[in-house]
């Protein structure tokens, strides 16, 4: 009778220990940082935005400023970008950022590449939470970029400032659906100085995917080579540039970007977005 009682006792504690065993299966998010810096909407001491590179950045789940807008949500193998308005915005935007940008060196801005050296960014993501504006839509977020920058000798030459250049795409999320956006040449005549300015860019009409991710996992794919730039939302749809303009813009410098861009200042207004995998190459 004793023997039986602990060989039962056995049993359950065995049970238990696979229980917890389950319970304590951690995933993680596939996506390898040390390319990467972060930029998060809360200030630095000089009353800027926060910003994180390699190899900071590898250990950004034990860095207090920045645990509450970029973490991992272990139950989902995610790594969550969380942005709301915030006073503390980059320089040239009215919008606050939980956003990755491409370093080709770590911790170095002054590396990037051309549309001719070309370049792909894979991702697989979800929007996990955002809220909705006065009419009921849902606040838009830019979930993917390829950021334009003057060459040193470029901002010199047009007596400027900094090497900002514009964003020759922004992929958005949109009410549950993805939207494209890119640049235009207003002047296709322009000289190859003219078209350093960003006044020289307008924006496109912007594409819609037909098909609608709402909340749901979908995977999106950039492709750029010499003089096109190609958009894949879940291996199915395609969307293509071809044109003039992308020719044209193989005069600038790019980097990738992709986490939460949020598009809105609405009081209260927030969104979070959940990156299972994100990849670059040239």
């Amino acid at each position: 009778m004793e023997s039986s009682v602990t060989e039962s006792d056995k049993k359950i504690e065995k049970k238990k220990k696979k229980k917890k065993k389950k319970r304590k299966k951690v995933k993680l998010p596939n996506i390898d940082l040390s390319h990467w810096k972060v930029t998060v909407p809360v200030a630095n001491e000089k009353g800027k935005p926060y910003e994180v590179e390699a190899p900071e950045i590898l250990d950004y789940a034990n860095n207090e400023k920045l645990k509450p807008y970029m973490y991992n949500d272990s139950t989902k193998g995610a790594l969550v970008f969380y942005a709301h308005p915030t006073i503390s915005t980059t320089k040239n935007t009215k919008y606050s950022r939980s956003e990755l940008r491409e370093q080709m060196l770590p911790g170095d801005n002054n590396t990037n590449w051309t549309f001719k050296q070309g370049g792909t960014m894979k991702g697989k993501l979800a929007m996990d939470d955002v809220t909705r504006d006065s009419n009921g839509k849902y606040h838009r977020v830019i979930i993917m970029q390829i950021h334009g920058r003057l060459t040193n000798e470029q901002r010199d030459l047009i007596g400027e400032d900094d090497n900002n250049a514009p964003p020759m795409l922004k992929i958005y999320w949109d009410n549950g659906k993805i939207r494209v956006k890119t640049k235009v040449l207003k002047n296709l005549n322009a000289s190859n100085t003219e078209i350093l300015n960003d006044d020289a860019w307008d924006d496109d009409d912007g594409f819609n995917f037909e098909q609608k991710v709402d909340f749901r996992k979908f995977k999106l794919e950039v492709q750029v080579t010499d003089g096109k730039m190609l958009i894949i939302l879940n291996d199915t749809e395609f969307k293509s540039y071809e044109s003039i303009h992308i020719k044209k813009w193989g005069i600038f410098e790019n980097y990738f970007k992709a986490g939460n861009y949020f598009q809105s200042r609405d009081e209260g207004s927030f969104a979070k977005v959940r990156f299972y995998e994100l990849e670059i190459s040239h």
